[in-house]
């Protein structure tokens, strides 16, 4: 897979040179640096329970978002849009992302192990530190939050039954689910600066399928 990944991210800038277009090389070679930054923040916060959520949006900017950006902002370059539209679409794609991001992190939490594909409590398992975590953190009593820290801090699913049920008696899956529906109506609202047609349509039902996915 390391290498299958290689070779599309070779194959990408092969494309790139093959528009010409300094822009979206600076573009999306800018966004490179940033989202390898997003994942070594992200490996530097794994096992720490200190992590607020300021310092969690960063990490998901750089890691999830930034991608979703510069797709949306080349794509704007390519195809002549106006500052205002560039703008636009730019953040499009990075509330876009951060939407994604975040209902990603809540299905860890509630989500179906066959149609996911993966485990619930993989991010936990890890040690990651994500929203629903710190928010049952910032919430709950003082035994709830020493739960959370210490299954943070152990990484593994020894607590993965009590982190699960604080997670829902805090709110925090409610609360996660809330802070993606904000991000993905900044993403919607973005799309005012584009005329109407069925491509816009398109980008509109993308925001939405961001948040009501189970998978």
């Amino acid at each position: 897979s390391v290498l299958v990944g290689d070779f599309l991210y070779s194959r990408s800038f092969q494309m790139m040179v093959e528009v010409g277009s300094m822009r979206v090389m600076e573009i999306l070679s800018g966004a490179t640096c940033v989202i390898a930054e997003g994942e070594v923040l992200q490996l530097t916060n794994i096992g720490n329970p200190d992590i607020d959520e300021a310092a969690y949006f960063d990490t998901i900017q750089g890691k999830t978002a930034m991608l979703f950006e510069a797709a949306s902002h080349s794509g704007a370059v390519l195809a002549g849009a106006s500052p205002a539209q560039e703008e636009a679409l730019k953040l499009y794609g990075r509330y876009l992302g951060l939407a994604f991001q975040l209902v990603d992190d809540l299905l860890d939490y509630q989500g179906d192990a066959d149609s996911m594909g993966k485990n619930v409590g993989d991010d936990l398992a890890e040690g990651k530190p994500t929203l629903p975590l710190i928010h049952a953190m910032a919430t709950g009593d003082a035994e709830q939050t020493r739960m959370i820290r210490r299954a943070i801090r152990q990484g593994g699913l020894d607590h993965l039954d009590e982190v699960l049920a604080i997670v829902n008696d805090t709110g925090a899956l409610e609360y996660t689910r809330r802070r993606a529906v904000e991000m993905a109506d900044l993403a919607l609202a973005q799309l005012e600066w584009l005329p109407e047609s069925r491509y816009r349509d398109s980008m509109a039902e993308l925001a939405h399928l961001a948040v009501e996915r189970q998978t």
